[in-house]
């Protein structure tokens, strides 16, 4: 038997995107391991892959320049006290780019200095939504516009029968535009949910109509075919207004996520809503024990299919699931549910869409007068999309606001940032293997302006909610992009563990059971920096849209069709399939990061692809919808996955083994295909061996005890086939010379034997025995007061 030790204290991260409407491949990092085993070495283990990627105001609209990238000027300069950059301390390995972060610092702490100076601060700051787009002032309503290429304009909408001649607005020195509508007879000029639109003049003359920047929802008529969004002025009367009723649940010790799509969330091939949501789909969340929801395409995108991902209004939500009273229902019972409620938040590029997204007021201006870059670096190309240029201080003001305004006036208690290797690099990883060298990093290519951004947002975020989550999605395992802003980090709580999904697919596509490497696989799994929080997953979204395969139809196939009636025998290839699904997920759980997320309907088993209605299905929604009954008819298979998706989920509630910084890996054996590790004081044992039982299999602990099962695979009410005893006390023994560690097994200084049936995992808990004993003569107490009773009574 082969063995080796693993120590959690692992050092730059392996991290992989894929992005879901493109065909690019992605790239994930290196990773430096550090053993625990008797050489104490620090081994190097490189894995390759091909990747892909995808002017200032203060209240008086006072103007300042904009500072230069560090792609345009590296300075030799230094901050105040800058060898107190406290990324360099966590990772000495940082110090030879110490200069990097130097101007990084001076960059973050310029531009924030400036927000404050000319707009009282930074929260301040990120309250555009108070002055531009509509607001309701003293006797009016009154509308602004950030437009500087605009030669006249004008506000035209149901109201004024889309004829803007009376309701020209005023622009000042800044390119704002203003408009006052007074009030009709004390009410409003513009009705509640009436369409309303921007009008204005290009320097060629032409009139074109936009969706207001800011505007808070937008719909389209449904009835007609590839018709334009139109934007909706969204203030309801009182009586219509949503009024939260519950408070934000307390922030748990580790995410559990649940990553879901609001409109594909219902049974039938149609759009389903967010009421729909919170009223059938949160109560099975809640029941899987999952602590936060992952809400997906919130913000308003015109093309359905890009999953959320190309926005065109980014302060209105997608009224396709209804309108934003029904999104603060949704989040509101999320939370009485005890749920914290994430939003994946799209920052990193928008829809080119001109007729209805931020694109349309780029016309050809300047970019510091442009919500983007202009030229190429303004288009990505693999997406395409455009790319916000991040150094103008109204799209940080746009920006910013944004993330306060889904904080504030709908209560998400966080956010999931899509694409953040796209922002952090000006090649955006395209066709760029990260090999892990920090050169890679901290370099003339890095994107100090979208950094910059990143950090205020981050600061942003948790000034205003200190408990919020935020989490990055980064392929590129970027150094202290989640260590805090104190230490010059970016201040992300979490990144995605991403390499893991890719590892999965990896190997049920192309190995045989026996052709598994578990050194390789746990390699995967705690390839991340040790300083740096990772969300673990074994698959998400990325892995269910058309063209790819989840776990389970990649194990079971066509199967699935035919095979999940329990009311037969298990074919061998649904027996194997459910087995792996069971382990693979728990695996990944357990081992591969500090929080676990899970996409919608993968808990079961879903079978099929995510394929949205688009010309080349016939838009048909068949595969755009969660079929709940799958798992809700008693005499199919899909129960026994989910019920042991929701056992995995109730250990970490009994014993918090995803917050535990002890994470030792005593046995990762190719020849046995037989994963021992001990996250925080339970014992797990992973057997992945198509055939092979080990009886009295030794395993090693750290803890001298007794020890129970407290989770098995191959239970019954998973699906399983009950070889696995749970009424069995398990002693240890001691091993080797006590202080002596290279004479202990396998590094661990007691152990004790299992049965390790085939493709099963169990995990093991030390029982407490002094609890056990006090419980036990308390017991024995009520039973002796039972019988004096009795014998009472027959007196």
């Amino acid at each position: 038997m082969s063995s080796i030790c693993y120590h959690l204290f692992l050092h730059p991260a392996s991290s992989r995107s894929s992005r879901s409407y493109t065909k690019a491949s992605r790239c994930p990092g290196i990773s430096q391991l550090q053993s625990t085993s008797l050489q104490n070495a620090s081994n190097k283990l490189p894995f390759h892959y091909s990747f892909c990627y995808p002017h200032k105001l203060h209240r008086k609209f006072q103007a300042v320049e904009p500072s230069f990238a560090i792609s345009t000027m590296l300075k030799d300069t230094t901050v105040e006290n800058a060898e107190n950059i406290g990324v360099l301390s966590v990772d000495p390995s940082l110090e030879p780019y110490k200069d990097h972060f130097i101007y990084r610092s001076k960059r973050y702490f310029e531009q924030k200095a400036l927000i404050e100076k000319y707009e009282g601060s930074l929260e301040e700051f990120a309250q555009g939504y108070l002055k531009f787009g509509f607001n309701k002032e003293k006797d009016g309503i009154v509308y602004r516009e950030w437009a500087p290429a605009a030669q006249e304009a004008q506000l035209i909408g149901d109201f004024n029968g889309w004829n803007g001649s009376n309701h020209k607005m005023e622009k000042n020195e800044f390119g704002v535009w203003m408009l006052k509508i007074p009030d009709n007879g004390g009410k409003p000029s513009i009705p509640h949910n009436s369409r309303v639109k921007f009008r204005f003049k290009q320097s060629n003359g032409t009139w074109v109509d936009r969706i207001p920047a800011w505007i808070r929802y937008a719909t389209v008529d449904p009835n007609q075919f590839g018709a334009a969004y139109d934007g909706v002025y969204w203030d309801p009367p009182p009586s219509e207004r949503y009024e939260f009723k519950h408070p934000r649940p307390p922030k748990p010790i580790s995410p559990r996520i649940y990553e879901a799509h609001v409109g594909m969330s219902c049974p039938e091939p149609r759009i389903s809503t967010y009421r729909e949501f919170a009223d059938d789909v949160l109560p099975r969340i809640r029941a899987n024990n999952y602590n936060t929801v992952q809400l997906m395409a919130i913000m308003e995108h015109s093309y359905y299919a890009s999953f959320g991902y190309h926005v065109t209004n980014f302060f209105a939500v997608s009224g396709r699931s209804g309108t934003p009273e029904d999104l603060k229902y949704l989040i509101d019972k999320a939370h009485s549910f005890g749920l914290l409620v994430l939003m994946d938040v799209v920052h990193s590029h928008a829809s080119n869409n001109v007729s209805d997204g931020l694109s349309g007021f780029d016309v050809g201006q300047r970019t510091q007068d442009s919500y983007f870059h202009t030229g190429e670096r303004g288009y990505h190309k693999l997406w395409d999309s455009r790319l916000f240029n991040y150094a103008n201080w109204e799209v940080l003001r746009f920006l910013l606001s944004n993330l306060r305004w889904w904080l504030g006036e709908f209560q998400f208690d966080g956010f999931r940032f899509d694409g953040v290797t796209s922002m952090l690099y000006h090649h955006h990883g395209i066709n760029i293997a990260f090999t892990g060298n920090y050169s890679e990093y901290f370099s003339f290519t890095t994107d100090i302006d979208a950094v910059v951004y990143l950090m205020l947002a981050n600061c942003l975020v948790h000034r205003l909610l200190p408990d919020a989550i935020t989490i990055a999605e980064d392929v590129s395992g970027m150094p202290a992009l989640c260590r805090p802003l104190s230490e010059c980090g970016i201040g992300f709580n979490y990144r995605l563990a991403m390499a893991i999904p890719d590892k999965w697919i990896d190997y049920l596509k192309n190995k045989e059971d026996l052709d598994w490497s578990m050194q390789e696989i746990v390699h995967t799994l705690t390839n991340r920096r040790y300083t740096e929080k990772c969300i673990a997953y074994a698959e998400s979204h990325d892995q269910s849209i058309v063209g790819d395969k989840t776990i389970a139809f990649t194990l079971m196939d066509n199967e699935m069709y035919t095979g999940m009636s329990d009311l037969q025998p298990a074919s061998p290839v649904i027996d194997r399939g459910i087995a792996l699904h069971k382990i693979i997920h728990f695996l990944t759980m357990a081992l591969g990061g500090e929080g676990y997320l899970n996409f919608m309907g993968n808990e079961f088993g879903h079978p099929e692809w995510i394929d949205f209605p688009r010309e080349g299905n016939s838009w048909s929604y068949d595969k755009c919808r969660r079929q709940w009954s799958l798992v809700d008819t008693d005499h199919l298979r899909y129960k026994y996955m989910n019920e042991f998706n929701r056992a995995m989920n109730l250990l970490d509630d009994r014993f918090s083994f995803l917050a535990s910084a002890k994470q030792i890996v005593s046995i990762a054996s190719d020849l046995d295909k037989v994963i021992v590790f001990e996250r925080g004081d339970l014992v797990f044992v992973f057997n992945f061996h198509p055939e092979k039982t080990y009886h009295g299999y030794k395993v090693g602990c750290d803890l001298p005890g007794k020890y129970r099962v407290a989770l098995d695979s191959d239970a019954f009410e998973f699906g399983g086939h009950g070889r696995v005893g749970h009424n069995v006390d398990h002693f240890t023994s001691p091993e080797g010379i006590p202080g002596v560690p290279e004479t202990n097994f396998n590094n661990r200084p007691n152990s004790f034997r299992v049965l390790a049936p085939a493709r099963t995992s169990v995990v093991y808990y030390k029982v407490d025995e002094n609890a056990e004993r006090e419980s036990e003569e308390k017991a024995a107490a009520e039973d002796a007061t039972i019988l004096a009773g009795d014998s009472n009574t027959e007196v």
